[in-house]
């Protein structure tokens, strides 16, 4: 068994969404003569880093973070690899068994430079959304900002994957994860009213 930590690590300077709120951790006491310990305080995006999208993100009706269910985010999941395409199409997801696949994480390697926000990446069709929901897949996971290319205003892969009752996680590292079955584990923070969070996400290998 292996353990692999597919999460972004967090810290001043990280790249964050353009004009989404910088991510900072500053020590609000430290420990000296005149105080016992050190207390750190942090303030960021609830997407920063790697993250899911509560349905509360992009349509005012949606589940917020407290309310999804936690089995979303824990047990068997499958990574792919449809390396540095412009955008994945069902044809592109038909040459792999997705066949009772629940969680999906697919690695792209289109966004390469974490030190800058990229202005394009690989980006999911929208009419993929069903297709997956089809394989019975509920999660779709992906090494990128955003399920949508950069430019969108409409989301529209955002909707059409909720539509199809599939939930998402971004920004997931990928980049030494093999092909293959693996549990994944990647729980959000119990935020009351949240429309993300950031998460541990952790993929542990079968052998």
């Amino acid at each position: 068994m292996k353990i692999y930590d597919i999460s972004e690590p967090l810290f001043n300077g990280m790249t964050v969404w353009p004009e989404d709120t910088e991510y900072q951790y500053r020590l609000s006491s430290v420990l000296s003569s005149d105080s016992i310990a050190n207390v750190g305080a942090v303030s960021f995006s609830m997407h920063t880093g790697t993250h899911i999208d509560a349905p509360f993100h992009f349509d005012k009706n949606g589940k917020k973070v407290h309310e999804l269910d936690l089995s979303i985010y824990i047990g068997p999941s499958k990574v792919i690899h449809l390396l540095k395409k412009p955008f994945i199409t069902i044809e592109d997801l038909k040459a792999f068994p997705l066949h009772d696949v629940k969680r999906l994480l697919i690695r792209t390697d289109s966004w390469t430079d974490k030190s800058s926000f990229p202005n394009t990446f690989t980006y999911i069709e929208p009419n993929v959304a069903k297709f997956l929901q089809e394989q019975g897949i509920f999660l779709l996971g992906l090494d990128v900002p955003s399920v949508d290319p950069a430019e969108s205003n409409t989301l529209a892969a955002h909707h059409a994957l909720h539509e199809s009752e599939i939930h998402i996680l971004e920004r997931v590292v990928l980049s030494d994860i093999p092909e293959g079955d693996y549990e994944l584990t990647a729980l959000p923070l119990p935020i009351a009213n949240g429309d993300g969070s950031p998460v541990r996400a952790v993929l542990r290998s079968y052998s």
